[in-house]
């Protein structure tokens, strides 16, 4: 063959590898450049290997903090709810067999307050003292709730405004912290005791 023609005689690649690997490998100036892709592959999955683990390791660490801080606000929610049944129950065995019209003037003084927890304090003992009517009025139950559900419409006109205090006295009791208390509810829930209270003779 002609020298001339060597310049233009196509160079050799190695048979193994795709296209663009081989063209890389020309590119660094033939197989020797193998040996540095491998070396830079290696380094690339080192650090996803790190990133991988490092991930992992803060997706634990947020969920155990998650969870701690979960149980703790369902405890302290608890807590807050324990001590309005707490407060109910105290004020139930404290005025138990006191003339209703005596706690009905403790329901009036606290929802006269300014302070939110006599608001609350209001509510309670007003669902107290409707608990002792419906049990002298002989209405089957082994608490209000049961005690309402026992009452027809027809017997009693203000059951809807029974039912629905008592519902706010319940997420007092049972809402913990989550329930915020405004003065314009408590004085509407309070009026409706008075309602009922009124239809039973009581002021």
């Amino acid at each position: 063959m002609d020298g001339s023609l060597a310049p233009y005689i196509p160079r050799a690649y190695p048979q193994e590898g795709n296209n663009l690997t081989m063209g890389v490998v020309d590119y660094f100036g033939g197989v020797d450049a193998v040996p540095v892709l491998a070396l830079i592959a290696s380094i690339i999955g080192t650090i996803w290997s790190i990133y991988a683990f490092l991930a992992y390791l803060v997706s634990i660490i947020m969920l155990v903090i998650y969870v701690y801080a979960t149980m703790r606000w369902n405890h302290f929610q608890e807590v807050q709810a324990q001590e309005l049944r707490d407060l109910e129950a105290l004020y139930d065995q404290h005025y138990r067999g006191v003339r209703k019209n005596s706690r009905l003037q403790e329901v009036y003084l606290h929802i006269d307050s300014s302070n939110p927890n006599d608001w609350k304090l209001a509510i309670i003992e007003a669902d107290i003292v409707l608990d002792d009517i419906l049990k002298q009025r002989g209405y089957a139950g082994n608490s209000l709730g049961e005690r309402l559900r026992s009452i027809a419409p027809s017997q009693l006109a203000t059951l809807d405004d029974a039912w629905e205090a008592h519902k706010i006295r319940n997420q007092i009791a049972h809402g913990g912290a989550d329930f915020v208390l405004t003065q314009r509810l408590a004085e509407e829930t309070i009026n409706r005791y008075r309602r009922v209270f009124g239809e039973f003779g009581i002021a």
